[in-house]
Order: C-alpha cells, then sequence, then structure tokens
C-alpha cells in the first residue's frame, strides 16, 4: 500500500524551491556562462564547496539553517553561504597561497525550504571593491541590465550603537524606529541620505566618529550613473562588516558584497542572483 502522505506530494514542489525547464533553464545555463567567462578574464578560478558544512553559524543565523549531525553527532548544516567555507578551504585545506581569486556557481539552502542559485566570488586577502563592482557593471552589460548601485557601510550602525549606548539587535530586526525616536538631528539626516552629495553634506553634520566611515563611500571611486545610498543598511551575513553593495531594482537585489574579515584576512566578495536575474530578464523580454 503507497503511504497517502507521500502519495499527495508526488509532484509536489515545496515553497522556496525552484525549478528551471526550457528557457528559464536556457538563460540559467546563458547567466552562469557568462558570469564564468567574465570572472576567468580577470584572474578568477573556479571552486565547488560541498554541500554540507560545519561553518555556517558563522555566516548565518542558526534559525536560518537546514541542519542535521555527522556521524559522530557534531552539528552539521546544508550550505546556505558559501564565502566561509571558501575561505577556510582554500586557506586550511588546499593550503595554496596563490588561490586567491576564486569563483563558485551553486546553490544554497535556507530553513524551511528555502533554494537559492548564486554565482559568487572571493578576494581572498584582497581588499577590492571597485573589481568586484566593475566584473558586476560588466555582467549586467551583457545583458542590457541597469539597476541601481546602492553603497552602504555595515561601520556605520555599530559606530551609531555605541555612540548612542544602544543594542545592535535594533539594526538587526529592523527597528528603526527606535533610532528616530531619539530626535537628534544628525541621525534624522543619516537615515534620510540617499546620494553621495548627501554624503558629502553629512561629514559636517555628524559625530567624528563617523566621518572616517563615510570617506570610505566617498572614496570609493565606482563611475556609474545611478548610485544610492543607505546608510543605515544592515547586513544580515555576518561576516560583512564594512562596505557594502547592492544592485536592485523595484525592490529586487541582483547583486550583493562587501568587505570582509576571516581568520585575519582582509578581503572582499560579491554574488550574483540568478534566480531574481532570471526573473527579471524574462520579464523584460516578454514586453
Amino acid at each position: 500500500m503507497i503511504d497517502s502522505v507521500s502519495a499527495d506530494f508526488d509532484h509536489e514542489i515545496p515553497n522556496g524551491s525552484r525549478l528551471y525547464f526550457g528557457k528559464s533553464a536556457q538563460l540559467k545555463r546563458e547567466l552562469e556562462n557568462k558570469a564564468s567567462e567574465i570572472l576567468v578574464k580577470n584572474g578568477f578560478s573556479e571552486i565547488l564547496t560541498p554541500y554540507f558544512s560545519y561553518h555556517q553559524h558563522l555566516s548565518v543565523a542558526p534559525q536560518k539553517l537546514l541542519k542535521l549531525s555527522d556521524p559522530t553527532n557534531h552539528e552539521l548544516a546544508l550550505r546556505a553561504d558559501s564565502t566561509v567555507d571558501v575561505v577556510r578551504i582554500v586557506r586550511k585545506r588546499l593550503k595554496d597561497d596563490k588561490l586567491r581569486r576564486l569563483f563558485y556557481v551553486q546553490p544554497t539552502f535556507k530553513y524551511p525550504s528555502d533554494e537559492f542559485y548564486q554565482i559568487g566570488a572571493e578576494l581572498i586577502g584582497e581588499k577590492n571593491l571597485p573589481l568586484a563592482i566593475k566584473i558586476a557593471q560588466e555582467f549586467f552589460k551583457e545583458f542590457d541590465l541597469m539597476p541601481a548601485l546602492q553603497l552602504s557601510n555595515i561601520e556605520i550602525p555599530k559606530k551609531i550603537c555605541e555612540i548612542l549606548n544602544l543594542p545592535l539587535e535594533i539594526f538587526e530586526k529592523g527597528k528603526i524606529e527606535t533610532l528616530l525616536e531619539q530626535n537628534l538631528p544628525w541621525l534624522d539626516a543619516t537615515a534620510r541620505a540617499t546620494s553621495l552629495k548627501d554624503v558629502q553634506d553629512l561629514r559636517a553634520q555628524v559625530p567624528e566618529e563617523l566621518k572616517p566611515c563615510l570617506d570610505e563611500i566617498l572614496n570609493l571611486g565606482v563611475d556609474y550613473d545611478n548610485i544610492r545610498v543607505s546608510l543605515l543598511y544592515y547586513s544580515k551575513m555576518r561576516y560583512y562588516d564594512a562596505l557594502f553593495f547592492r544592485f536592485l531594482d523595484a525592490g529586487a537585489v541582483y547583486c550583493n558584497g562587501g568587505n570582509y574579515e576571516i581568520d585575519g584576512l582582509k578581503s572582499s566578495g560579491f554574488a550574483l542572483l540568478v534566480d531574481a536575474l532570471i526573473e527579471k530578464i524574462m520579464q523584460k523580454d516578454e514586453k
């Protein structure tokens, strides 16, 4: 006798998982091939990491992980993010100092059944966010896309919490109303800033501790026609700790990345979010 529950779900696709076929599958392959071509041209080598990891808690909040145990009952998780694993595999297992620029084309998984395809790249021991942004721009140009480039600095929320003696969870949980209740003109101006000119004007208002964080944004030196800033943005990826960027359009994020430090190595990394890109390009082609 066939189990009735199993029969009910024989042809169901879990919420959050992906199915690509026909045109969408072809487009996925084109996106991945073009990104690989651009990354190899810029000196990157490809790596594929295991689906299972011991280190995911360093990247993603534990409640977002799909967990299981290894044969010795140590906690494993399905890969929810690739950055920490890539850096540690290269440095501690492969032990090859020449492997500095690496990219990967592989899915990630988050609780309860979310599946994400991404094309990620790491510049290990190399803080070079302008190059990461330039590569993303080159990729978007190939597919006739012009998303907005949003610049942030994760140090700004941290410094604000230190200055005002507030817990960082205000930013982690998006409780921005708590900040606005402080009735501080410089803080209100920080929240309202949307352009590089706003950031420049803001330097005269903010406490001294914040000025170097603003200068990092102003000195990034990116050439792009559609730049915005979001000074109170705080990434949910735990290792990003400084300059951060996102390419987005109408609420959809197509690429994100930033500077980080893992095992004492100051690095940069970014990811192209394949699922959102497929949806955008297919919508554009239908018009």
